[in-house]
């Protein structure tokens, strides 16, 4: 049974549901889940490597190609300061920075995609979640404010002061908690900001500026760099938008 493409964006997570092209290779600033829904899908990694399964988790910064080829998936987007992206960290970079098939398998889709909607990570990965590691309090903060834009888009200089750090201290920390840079976060955070301006007509104009974007073809140059697709072949066949 198919689904209406449906995007979810929570406070340090989100997930669209749906069928999407193949990506361009692009590279993220936050873990993503893959999850195929009606079949198998492949990853393509660097160099020449191709692998075809149901599920898939990719660290951010990891360089790679998603082609659903056709099926139905899921892609949940973890925040760094995510707990189930914090979990996660130690047994990415074990693995390399991807780890194929960590989602059980289930004869039920339905109940799959029941969690899926309600982000149940934990019912639906094949390993018990460990230990939460602390992360610092200065850098989830500015991942706070980042993904907020109450403070509009914010410089580096800016986020090291309000939590009371040099720039390039602030830099260095906030590179070695998250895992990419403040400068790759903060794209991340406006492509986000914007999605979530999309209201019911699904308007570029709108999201651009909601993302603190120069205008919609700004917006669609990052959003191509983001993701590896143009924003209309992810939101033309989106239905709905919603923000919890």
């Amino acid at each position: 049974m198919r689904h209406a493409n449906h995007l979810t964006i929570a406070a340090d997570r989100s997930l669209y549901l749906g069928v999407l092209p193949a990506t361009g290779w692009h590279a993220h600033a936050t873990p993503v889940l893959l999850v195929g829904l009606s079949g198998p899908f492949a990853v393509h990694l660097a160099p020449g490597r191709v692998e075809i399964c149901r599920s898939a988790l990719v660290d951010q910064g990891v360089p790679h190609v998603f082609d659903p080829r056709g099926e139905q998936v899921a892609l949940v987007y973890l925040e760094p300061d995510a707990p189930e992206a914090l979990a996660l960290r130690a047994l990415l970079r074990r693995e390399g920075g991807v780890v194929f098939e960590p989602v059980r398998r289930s004869a039920a889709r339905q109940a799959d995609h029941a969690r899926l909607r309600s982000f149940d990570l934990a019912a639906l990965l094949r390993w018990r979640l460990g230990e939460v590691p602390p992360l610092d309090a200065r850098v989830a903060h500015s991942l706070r404010q980042l993904r907020s834009g109450s403070a509009g888009p914010w410089r580096r200089d800016d986020a090291a002061r309000g939590v009371g750090l040099s720039a390039s201290r602030f830099n260095h920390l906030f590179a070695q908690e998250v895992g990419v840079s403040f400068r790759s976060y903060r794209v991340w955070a406006q492509v986000r900001r914007a999605m979530t301006g999309l209201g019911p007509r699904l308007n570029l104009t709108e999201a651009a500026l909601e993302g603190a974007f120069s205008d919609s073809s700004h917006f669609s140059r990052t959003f191509r760099q983001t993701f590896g697709m143009t924003p209309s072949s992810v939101l033309k066949p989106l239905q709905h938008v919603e923000v919890l």
